[in-house]
């Protein structure tokens, strides 16, 4: 079922209980809201909110004083919301992700509010048009594609369903990129969304946490690790309201941005005229927050990208770890944690936060490894988006080890603990099946095995037999006796001093016959890269996987990660990516939501989809049909202007519509789509106006999506896309038949 809880009213003194038992009295009460009065709101947001001069009266300003006044009723039900979570301490979830892709904010938080009707009522009196003023709202660029889509539907489903959960991520100042198509395909500029200001953000200027990144790693006195050095920035965080629907339950969405203290600005340099290094700190701190995936061909790109990915990660931590000890007060148990706080991966761009919340519990609050590994693998899970071996994280091991020490440290020792539990669950009777299952789970790749491991894997010469024994024994002792780190110099240790007995008694039995030989597989390849493999870490560091649809889930299990499975299977869980109806049919298609309504008998279906299932008895109705159709053409002629608008075509709405909007890849298939395009054109230009009118259905075929800024195929896709419209689209013997091209701002 549903949790209720009570929060105040945004309208009276009144407590709301619950969303569920009391939606009639909420709706009573958001409706009993005056459009006058909000028009009144909005003027003054106009009038006292100094962000454009008084004279002017654009629809932006307009969007901007509309987005103040709903803002006015947010923060409200915000800081009630925040208020009782930290009163009743219920367990939090909290969801990382390196996108949101939020989509415009106005509509759906007047939808959610159930405000449409006096908002569009209110600006009407003012002189505008609701329509006209949302559309002014930018794209937040906090995200490109389903990854970042899922992370928004998640938080506007647990806010509607009064769940306790927070989202977090970065608050990227271009975002990925504006998008330009031109005869050459697309163009890349830096996005823009931030230029006016932000109306749905508060700035909390006393949330800030430090994070490291280089520096070494030292034993203190207290015997704990110490992490010292470096280079130190400061993540502040950026607040945004995430209003759930039909209820006062409002979210939040905690996104960091990266800067110094102002005493790190070198004055003296400055004023020696050296400005770039004055400025050089404040500069590689906010440069994190500058871009949303930067290029990573170059070794400073991949620093970047992982240095996003950890600050994520560490200030995000630092403040859950701080709401989890506010809220404890006097009672704080650490074995509690996993019982107050959820931390959801989305993806494997937040896999530090199984490395780093072991440093924090071990390095700072003084827990035992084992303590802290339990914790942990109860904390954290991790959500797969992708099947793809390529598109499962691989970090280079050097660049971790510079960056991030004591995290490549505790990498490491997950890494051995895990080696051992495979050899405990295996065995080493059929070391094929034992070489195999360690090279698929591994965490590091590349990576000389551990003395207590590697030593499974010796190749023997008969004639040394019995000094193999002897060193095997030697090891096996060592193992009894000593720390796992100790392991390995034991191992070359031993060899060494069977090198230098062998060499006194004959110079040339290494060269002849050595004794014995580590099988290549144990042992690091110089030629090959050592890599970090994220995903198997997000595996064995946290408590569920979960894939995205029903059949990737069974991917992951059978494929991807089946020797996880074998081990782990009830680790393994489906989670179907869905979306929400408020945004994607309520909000964005209001005539058509009206029609659903008027013929269940009631807009139930918002909260409960299932509803629709009401539909099916009038499928044969005339009536609907026709309301249907009319409500579908009156959609397509909007579309018709955009299209005519933003790229200057004229297409019919009589056509069919064929839209495949997603970020453009090999394995997203637009080029497959557009090679049926071209051979569908060319089948109708081998045939007789007559024939193509009786064979063909009018089509109009519209791409949407970005192609990566590096990523050269994709953009070739892009090329080749836009090469077809200028052919079809002017061809007088196709006409209305057939169009194609992307919907995107032309130059």
């Amino acid at each position: 079922g549903r949790r209720g809880f009570v929060v105040r009213s945004v309208a009276s003194d009144r407590e709301v209980r619950g969303p569920a038992s009391t939606e009639e009295e909420l709706s009573a009460v958001l409706t009993s809201i005056d459009s006058s009065a909000i028009a009144s709101n909005i003027q003054h947001h106009a009038d006292f909110t100094p962000l454009f001069s008084p004279e002017h009266s654009s629809p932006l300003k307009a969007y901007h004083a509309t987005a103040k006044s709903v803002f006015d009723s947010l923060i409200i039900n915000w800081n009630a919301t925040y208020d009782y979570y930290n009163k009743v301490n219920a367990k939090q979830a909290y969801y990382l992700s390196m996108e949101f892709l939020q989509g415009r904010a106005l509509t759906n938080a007047i939808g959610n509010l159930e405000l449409t009707g006096q908002y569009a009522e209110a600006l009407k009196q003012l002189g505008h048009n609701l329509e006209d003023v949302a559309s002014q709202e930018p794209d937040p660029a906090l995200g490109n594609g389903g990854l970042g889509r899922l992370a928004s539907c998640f938080l506007d489903s647990m806010a509607t369903l009064n769940y306790p959960a927070w989202g977090y991520g970065l608050r990227y100042r271009y975002g990925l990129f504006k998008q330009i198509i031109t005869k050459d395909g697309q163009e890349e500029v830096a996005e823009n969304w931030l230029e006016m200001g932000n109306p749905w953000e508060i700035v909390r200027n006393d949330v800030s946490y430090p994070v490291k990144f280089y520096g070494k790693v030292v034993e203190g006195t207290d015997g704990r690790k110490h992490w010292i050095g470096g280079e130190n920035i400061k993540a502040v965080a950026h607040d945004v309201p995430i209003p759930g629907y039909k209820t006062k339950t409002t979210n939040n969405l905690r996104l960091w941005s990266t800067t110094v203290p102002s005493q790190n600005f070198d004055l003296g340099a400055f004023n020696a005229g050296d400005h770039a290094k004055a400025n050089e700190a404040h500069l590689n701190a906010e440069k994190i927050c500058h871009v949303l995936y930067p290029g990573d061909e170059s070794s400073e790109g991949k620093i970047l990208r992982l240095k996003q990915q950890y600050t994520l990660c560490s200030a995000s931590l630092q403040d859950i770890i701080s709401r989890f000890e506010s809220r404890a007060g006097d009672s704080l148990n650490w074995e509690d944690f996993p019982s107050k706080v959820a931390v959801q991966m989305n993806d494997t761009h937040p896999t530090l936060c199984i490395p780093e919340l072991m440093r924090i519990l071990m390095d700072i609050k003084g827990l035992s490894w084992n303590e802290a590994w339990s914790i942990t693998e109860r904390t954290v899970a991790y959500t797969n988006h992708t099947v793809l071996p390529e598109a499962l994280e691989k970090w280079s091991l050097d660049i971790m080890q510079k960056l991030l020490p004591r995290h490549v440290e505790i990498i490491e020792t997950i890494d051995e603990e895990l080696m051992n539990n495979i050899v405990s669950k295996y065995g080493t009777a059929d070391i094929s099946l034992l070489k195999q299952k360690l090279k698929d789970m591994r965490i590091l790749d590349n990576v000389d095995l551990p003395a207590s491991v590697a030593k499974l894997f010796v190749k023997t010469k008969m004639k040394k037999g019995k000094l193999l024994v002897e060193s095997l024994e030697s090891i096996a002792e060592a193992d009894e006796k000593t720390e796992p780190e100790e392991e390995e110099n034991i191992l070359s240790e031993t060899t060494e001093k069977k090198g230098e007995s062998d060499s006194e008694e004959a110079p040339d039995a290494e060269k002849e016959d050595p004794e014995y030989e580590l099988d290549p597989f144990a042992k690091y390849d110089p030629q090959l890269p050592r890599v970090v493999r994220m995903a198997n870490l997000c595996v064995v560091g946290g408590h569920s996987v979960n894939g995205v649809a029903e059949i990737h889930s069974e991917i992951v299990k059978q494929d991807v990660f089946n020797s996880f499975y074998e081990m782990w299977p009830t680790k393994f869980q489906n989670k179907t990516n869905g979306v929400t109806p408020r945004r994607w049919i309520r909000f964005c298609n209001p005539e058509l939501s009206a029609i659903i309504s008027k013929w269940i008998g009631s807009d139930d279906w918002i909260l409960n989809t299932d509803k629709l299932a009401g539909l099916k008895k009038f499928a044969d109705d005339e009536d609907l049909q026709s309301e249907w159709r009319t409500a579908k053409r009156n959609n397509k002629m909007k579309v018709v202007s955009l299209i005519r608008d933003k790229t200057g075509y004229v297409v019919s709405p009589d056509a069919m519509f064929d839209v495949q909007v997603k970020r453009i890849h090999e394995y997203k298939r637009q080029l497959l789509n557009i090679l049926g395009i071209v051979y569908r054109y060319k089948k109708m230009k081998e045939m007789s106006a007559k024939d193509r009118i009786k064979s063909f259905v009018p089509r109009v075929c519209i791409f949407g999506g970005k192609a990566f800024a590096t990523y050269v195929q994709a953009k070739r896709i892009v090329k080749f896309i836009t090469d077809v419209a200028a052919t079809v689209n002017y061809d007088p013997d196709i006409g209305d038949l057939l169009k194609t091209g992307c919907i995107c701002p032309r130059l």
